[in-house]
C-alpha cells in the first residue's frame, strides 16, 4: 500500500471515528447535511416551527376552523383594477398592447409574438438528456392514464319513436398558460397539453412569458414539443390571458383557457370567464395529511415542507390520530431545518399540525376541508380510501408521495384548491370537449307526446307551448 493510500485510509478512519463519537454523544439527536462541506453529519438542535394551528382538532375555535375551511384568498382591489385595465388594452390595441407589455413587464422587445417551430425543436434537442428523459417518462404515464377511459357517445330510446342521444365533441381550439417568472413549470405544460391532445382538440395554443432572448424558457419549449402543442407565443401575465380569450392580429381566440399562474393570471381568467371557458379557479397549493402512529414522522415532515415551498399562501395541515404523533411531526419539521423563506411563511400563516381522536373525526374534517392533495399515511390506507370524499387527489399510503403526483405518476396535478374540490375535479380530457345533445321523435310519437306536453305547458302558464304540442296532435 502506498503512503498516499495509507494517509487516505487513516483519514477515512479518523472521519468515521469522529462520526461515531459524535453520534454517541448526541444519543438520538438528528443529523443534517452541511451544504458545501463533506457528507459528515452534524448535530442540529430541534427548533419548533411556528405553526398557525396546533393542538386537538376538536379544540379549534369556530373562527379557526372556519379560516381553515374557507381558504379562498380574496383578490386585492389593485390586482383586480390593474387586470381589468390590461384586458381592456389588449382588447382595444391587440398586438401593439402585447408588445408594449412585454417591454413594460418582461423587459423584452419582441421581434415576433409567436415562437417559430424550429426554435422549439432546437430547445428539445439542446436540453439536458437526463431532463428530457424524465419529461418523456412523465409524458408517457400522463398519456397512458388520460387515454384509459375515453368518453363515449350515448343514444337510447326512452319510449317507442323517441330517441335521445349525447355525443362528445372535442373543442376546436384551447389555450394553455405556462408560468415563466420565478419558475418555469414544464410539468404543467405536460399536464394540460397531453389531456387536450388525448381529447383530440384541433389546435392547442400556449402562452408563456419571454426570457431575455425573447422566447419562453427552453424547458417549457421542450415540453411543448413533447406534449404536441401546436402554437406557442412569448406572452405572459394577464395580457396573455386576454389575448387568448379575445384574439388579436397574431393570437387566435380559443374556446377554453387552462393552466396556473400568479394573482394577475388567476384574476384575468375569472374576468374573461364570461366570454370563454376556464378550468377551476386556481389558488395556492394545499396539502392535508392524515397519519397514525405507524407513519414515519420525517416522511410526513418532508411532504409538509415540499408543498409549503410552493407559495407563502400555501395551506399545509397534518391531522395525526394521537397527540404523541402530532408532537413528533412538529419536532421533525423543526429538525429538518433549512426552511426556505417561502415555506416558513406558509407554515406560519396557514400551516398546522393537529390531533384527532379517531379516524372518523379525521375523515369528517377532510370532507369539510376539501383539500387539493390528501395524503393517507395510515397503516391500512386502502381500506380508508372508499370513505374519502372532496379531495382533488388522494395519495394512498405514506410512500405515495404527493411530489410523485406533481410530476410523474400520470395523474394530473392541475387540481381544485380553496375547498373547490367539493364540486370540481382535476384536469382531464373531459375538460377539453363539450357534449352535443340531440333528440329524434317520429310522427307517431309526436302525436302520443302532444297531450301530456300540453298539460305540463299549461300548468306552467305557457299556452303557446301547449298549442305547439297540440298542433302535432292535429297534424299526425
Amino acid at each position: 500500500m502506498s503512503r498516499a493510500t495509507q494517509r487516505n485510509v487513516v483519514a477515512e478512519k479518523s472521519v468515521a471515528a469522529r462520526k461515531r463519537a459524535a453520534t454517541k454523544a448526541r444519543g438520538v439527536a438528528e443529523k443534517s447535511v452541511v451544504i458545501g462541506q463533506s457528507a459528515e453529519r452534524q448535530s442540529q438542535p430541534i427548533q419548533k416551527p411556528r405553526l398557525r394551528y396546533t393542538g386537538a382538532l376538536s379544540a379549534l375555535t369556530p373562527d379557526e376552523r372556519a379560516s381553515l375551511v374557507r381558504r379562498t384568498i380574496g383578490t386585492d382591489s389593485l390586482v383586480r383594477d390593474r387586470t381589468e385595465e390590461i384586458i381592456r388594452r389588449v382588447r382595444g390595441d391587440g398586438d401593439r398592447a402585447l408588445r408594449e407589455m412585454a417591454v413594460e413587464f418582461d423587459g423584452v422587445a419582441l421581434d415576433a409574438l409567436e415562437v417559430p417551430r424550429l426554435v422549439r425543436q432546437r430547445a428539445l434537442a439542446e436540453i439536458d438528456p437526463v431532463l428530457r428523459s424524465a419529461l418523456e417518462h412523465a409524458a408517457w404515464n400522463i398519456t397512458l392514464f388520460h387515454s384509459a377511459a375515453p368518453p363515449r357517445p350515448v343514444e337510447i330510446q326512452t319510449e317507442p319513436g323517441v330517441t335521445v342521444g349525447r355525443r362528445p365533441d372535442p373543442l376546436r381550439r384551447v389555450g394553455i398558460y405556462s408560468p415563466g417568472g420565478q419558475a418555469a413549470y414544464a410539468s404543467s405544460v405536460l399536464m394540460a397539453g397531453i389531456p387536450a391532445k388525448v381529447a383530440r382538440v384541433s389546435e392547442i395554443v400556449l402562452c408563456s412569458p419571454p426570457q431575455k432572448d425573447g422566447y419562453p424558457a427552453k424547458v417549457v419549449l421542450a415540453a411543448c414539443e413533447i406534449a404536441g402543442v401546436d402554437r406557442v407565443f412569448a406572452l405572459g401575465g394577464a395580457g396573455a390571458i386576454a389575448a387568448m380569450a379575445y384574439g388579436t392580429e397574431s393570437v387566435p381566440r380559443v374556446d377554453r383557457i387552462v393552466g396556473p399562474g400568479n394573482a394577475y393570471v388567476a384574476e384575468a381568467k375569472i374576468q374573461v370567464s364570461r366570454d370563454v371557458g376556464i378550468d377551476s379557479p386556481a389558488g395556492p397549493s394545499e396539502l392535508l395529511v392524515i397519519c397514525d402512529g405507524d407513519a414515519d414522522v420525517e416522511t410526513i415532515a418532508r411532504e409538509v415542507i415540499a408543498q409549503a415551498e410552493h407559495d407563502v399562501n400555501a395551506c399545509v395541515v397534518v391531522v395525526a390520530l394521537d397527540d404523541e404523533t402530532a408532537s413528533a411531526i412538529t419536532d421533525a419539521i423543526g429538525r429538518l431545518g433549512g426552511l426556505a423563506d417561502i415555506a416558513r411563511s406558509a407554515l406560519t400563516q396557514r400551516g398546522g399540525v393537529l390531533s384527532a381522536g379517531s379516524i372518523a373525526e379525521a375523515v369528517e374534517f377532510a370532507a369539510e376541508f376539501a383539500p387539493e392533495h390528501l395524503l393517507l399515511a395510515v397503516k391500512d390506507a386502502d381500506s380508508m380510501l372508499p370513505d374519502i370524499r372532496n379531495a382533488g387527489c388522494v395519495f394512498v399510503g405514506e410512500q405515495s408521495s404527493v411530489v410523485f403526483g406533481d410530476y410523474i405518476t400520470g395523474g394530473n396535478h392541475v387540481l381544485p384548491t380553496g375547498g373547490l374540490a367539493r364540486s370540481y375535479s382535476g384536469l382531464g380530457p373531459l375538460d377539453f370537449l363539450r357534449w352535443t345533445s340531440y333528440q329524434k321523435v317520429t310522427r307517431a310519437a309526436a302525436r302520443r307526446l302532444s297531450s301530456d306536453t300540453a298539460v305540463l305547458a299549461n300548468a306552467e302558464g305557457l299556452p303557446a307551448h301547449a298549442a305547439a304540442a297540440l298542433g302535432w296532435s292535429e297534424q299526425c
